[in-house]
């Protein structure tokens, strides 16, 4: 029997795969584009999530699915493909899991399901209230409803994990990075906030934009620094894998992510340190990111430990930069 991984293109799913394989298991990947794997105990079904005959496929002989996959964006123009890849995707997914007669599904879900800028309280743990504040964050409470009523009505044997914000720490000092390009550059987030339309950030950003490539140290409207979970992929796939295996996780919720949040006030400065780029501070309109998220019960039931702190990523991300730019 095998281990069905969607977003197995992705940068979590592909390397869950690889270390299922790894680690002696059958896999199915299951993505919208191939994943680059070849070994003989790997099979692929490239399609979408939300096509039936696509998800009957990847699941036929599963023993477990992890559904990883999803398509992420916070812009408004996005909101039917949101729709369709994470609820109607979620649902095809699991049910075809259920009619496979799969034993453990897997949901990652997101910490986007909390208001995270504005929590009721922090650290935030799974008993926080579910308020979402973005259109990803509903698509993601949405596919956690889909699959609690599976788990509920006993066609499958279910574990939600809310995963942190995920980082492979070679990108963090990428510029063209999805991510940490507009999260930690000047230029890439001016052209971010012009694409949410945000004129007064833009206004404030452009303020401190001399032409060169820069880092940014963001802050709320009131001066206060951001700070959020990042977390190294490579400790999100140890957590993803006591999630399928461990006997506690069944019909659980977990937050899947770093111990400690990033402080910017001390990660920017450390990155500008080691680039040699200046760095640039700027106050954003409205509350800003700031939000602590607790991961105790991961930890303590199932044993998660992650190792990969800020600091041994921007290591890693110094190394990789100088290499591209030796390149």
């Amino acid at each position: 029997m095998s281990i069905v991984v969607t977003g197995s293109a992705g940068r979590v799913g592909s390397r869950v795969a690889r270390r299922l394989l790894d680690e002696g298991e059958a896999v199915v990947g299951f993505d919208l584009r191939p994943a680059g794997i070849d070994h003989p105990r790997y099979r692929e079904v490239v399609g979408a999530f939300s096509d039936p005959a696509a998800a009957r496929q990847a699941a036929e002989g599963a023993k477990a699915v992890l559904h990883l996959g999803a398509f992420m964006s916070w812009r408004r123009e996005d909101a039917d493909k949101l729709w369709e890849a994470n609820v109607t995707g979620t649902r095809m997914v699991a049910e075809a899991a259920a009619a496979a007669g799969c034993r453990r599904f897997v949901f990652a879900s997101s910490g986007e399901v909390y208001p995270e800028n504005v929590p009721a309280y922090q650290p935030i743990d799974e008993d926080h209230p579910l308020a979402p504040r973005t259109p990803y964050g509903l698509t993601k409470l949405l596919g956690e409803e889909i699959v609690r009523f599976l788990g509920r009505t006993g066609a499958l044997e279910t574990v939600i994990l809310r995963f942190s914000h995920t980082q492979d720490a070679a990108e963090l000092l990428d510029p063209d990075s999805f991510f940490s390009g507009p999260r930690f550059f000047l230029h890439p987030k001016i052209r971010q906030q012009q694409a949410f339309g945000n004129a007064a950030a833009v206004a404030a950003l452009v303020a401190v934009d001399d032409g060169r490539e820069a880092l940014v140290l963001s802050r709320n409207e009131n001066g206060r620094p951001f700070a959020m979970h990042i977390t190294d992929t490579r400790d999100m796939v140890e957590g993803i894998l006591l999630a399928v295996r461990h006997p506690a996780a069944a019909g659980e919720v977990f937050n899947l992510g770093a111990s400690e949040p990033v402080d910017f006030a001390r990660a920017l400065p450390l990155m500008a340190e080691r680039t040699g780029l200046p760095l640039r501070e700027v106050n954003l309109p409205g509350p800003g990111v700031h939000y602590r998220t607790a991961n105790r019960k991961i930890r303590e039931r199932l044993g998660f430990t992650p190792t990969w702190t800020i600091e041994r990523m921007i290591d890693e991300a110094v190394a990789a930069r100088s290499a591209r730019q030796r390149s």
